[in-house]
């Protein structure tokens, strides 16, 4: 029975899921990236639909009473439907479809799609039948299949009692006795605007060649808001086409020949003829044939969509709409939110002290370098950047290394002699009482008459006062020496 089929596959996801098992358990999860579109699409389909329909309208032009059938808020006008002609075909369809069974001829339904999976599946392992889906099977074997499928029962299409051709037929046949196409009444217009997506010239006039990446996009946004039986049928047959036209140079079906057999049965409206799409057949069939070729891209919503649902549920300080605003004040989220924003506050603190911690180091650590250089001019261009902005560059409010004092300039006692005689004014650093002399690049000279100042007050003045009195001292040994040497003499 296809149900306990269902039921041993769901046992099988628990088991897996529940298992115990460590290599298992170590295998990566893989995120599914339209997580927060299919949750939107869920839980809130208003919004998600006045997403999507607002993206569609900017890449295709809907007229007010088309974009109102898409949104359902009108009834779709069809082709045809004002025709007062009705034709031996249009009632032919009408009486086939008035026959309903539990799975043909009845609305989708998740237990119709199991049903037709296994056709679906089937065809998969058969796609080298030359003529596939183009070749009628036996109607005899059909109908026992279809039988078989509309009463549940237990179908074994591997047993060989029935051909590729006879399952082929019967998927077509499922689609055409559906109520309404598979991609819906509503979207037949949508469709057809997609189809008129060409590329523009270098004037901004309309080519004849198709917009491939936006007809792309279209149909990803236009797949987006399909019921979701539609959607989970349509994504398994288009898959199916498009594995059998890659085998075309063995079943001799391309993909232009595969839309022209399914087009009436996935896209053309209910009760209609060729003759009443006359002018959009064309579009129709090429719109199809494209479906195939970029089936793998259609089932993917679109990066924006993505984000924007993201951006829905877990907010953003740069991105904040008032559904952002809805969710965070909803119950649930208003008992989290303190906790979330201590939680946040702490991290936050903890960060900046580590970073401060960081910094402080790093900066000691430059100035503990640039202390040890060797003396030079980059040296003290440096120990002045540190004194100039003690509190920014110095790490800490207790500094590992003392700030270098800013060296006195030497000056010999000599050089002083000659600018007091020649009338140069002396400039004499004053220096702060925490600050010492360095005694590598200091004289003996300056070295004496620093300690002989003893305190800032003293002015240049009273230094050479005193080296004046050297002088004179100095004088008054030489002239003695020289006494003592005449002296001698005689």
């Amino acid at each position: 029975m296809p149900l306990q089929k269902l039921s041993a596959l769901i046992d099988a996801i628990c088991n897996l899921v529940i298992c115990n098992d460590s290599s298992l358990r170590s295998q990566p999860i893989i995120f599914n990236p339209d997580f927060f579109v299919e949750k939107l699409r869920h839980e809130k389909p208003e919004v998600f639909t006045e997403l999507v329909v607002s993206n569609i309208t900017r890449l295709i032009d809907l007229p007010g009473a088309e974009l109102a059938q898409l949104m359902g808020e009108e009834d779709p006008k069809l082709p045809g439907a004002n025709s007062t002609a009705s034709g031996f075909f249009r009632s032919l369809m009408s009486l086939k479809r008035k026959e309903k069974g539990v799975v043909f001829g009845s609305p989708l339904t998740e237990e119709g799609i199991a049903q037709v999976s296994q056709l679906i599946e089937y065809l998969h392992k058969n796609l080298r039948a030359e003529g596939l889906f183009r070749v009628p099977g036996n109607s005899i074997r059909q109908q026992m299949l279809k039988d078989a499928l509309n009463s549940g029962t237990d179908i074994d299409l591997d047993s060989g009692e029935f051909h590729s051709n006879d399952v082929a037929t019967l998927l077509k046949m499922f689609l055409g006795e559906l109520p309404e196409p598979l991609l819906t009444h509503k979207h037949f217009h949508a469709h057809l605007k997609i189809a008129d997506l060409t590329l523009f010239d270098e004037k901004g006039n309309k080519t004849s060649t198709p917009d491939k990446e936006r007809q792309i996009e279209a149909l990803q946004l236009l797949f987006l808001i399909l019921p979701a039986p539609n959607r989970s049928l349509l994504k398994l047959l288009l898959d199916l086409l498009y594995q059998t036209a890659k085998k075309q140079d063995k079943n001799k079906m391309s993909a232009h020949n595969l839309a022209l057999m399914f087009a009436p049965h996935i896209l053309w409206p209910r009760n209609v003829t060729a003759n009443d799409l006359q002018e959009n057949i064309t579009k129709l069939n090429n719109g199809v044939t494209f479906m195939i070729k970029h089936s793998q891209k259609l089932f993917k919503a679109p990066a924006y969509i993505r984000e924007c649902a993201r951006l829905h549920y877990l907010g953003s300080r740069a991105h904040t709409s008032k559904d952002d605003l809805d969710l965070l004040t909803s119950p649930g989220s208003k008992e989290l939110q303190p906790l979330k924003s201590q939680k946040r506050s702490r991290l936050d603190s903890c960060h900046q002290e580590e970073t401060q911690q960081r910094t402080e180091a790093a900066l000691r650590e430059l100035f503990r370098h640039v202390h040890n250089m060797p003396d030079s001019a980059k040296k003290k261009k440096l120990i002045r950047q540190f004194n100039k902005h003690p509190s920014a560059l110095t790490p800490g409010s207790e500094a590992a290394t003392p700030p270098a004092p800013r060296r006195t300039r030497s000056r010999s006692f000599s050089g002083l002699i000659k600018r007091k005689v020649l009338g140069t004014p002396v400039i004499v650093e004053r220096k702060s009482r925490d600050t010492t002399p360095e005694p590598k690049r200091a004289s003996k000279e300056n070295i004496h008459l620093l300690q002989k100042c003893g305190s800032p007050a003293h002015t240049s003045q009273a230094k050479l006062k005193s080296l004046e009195g050297r002088k004179e001292d100095s004088c008054r040994r030489m002239r003695a020496h020289l006494l003592s040497k005449d002296s001698s003499s005689l």
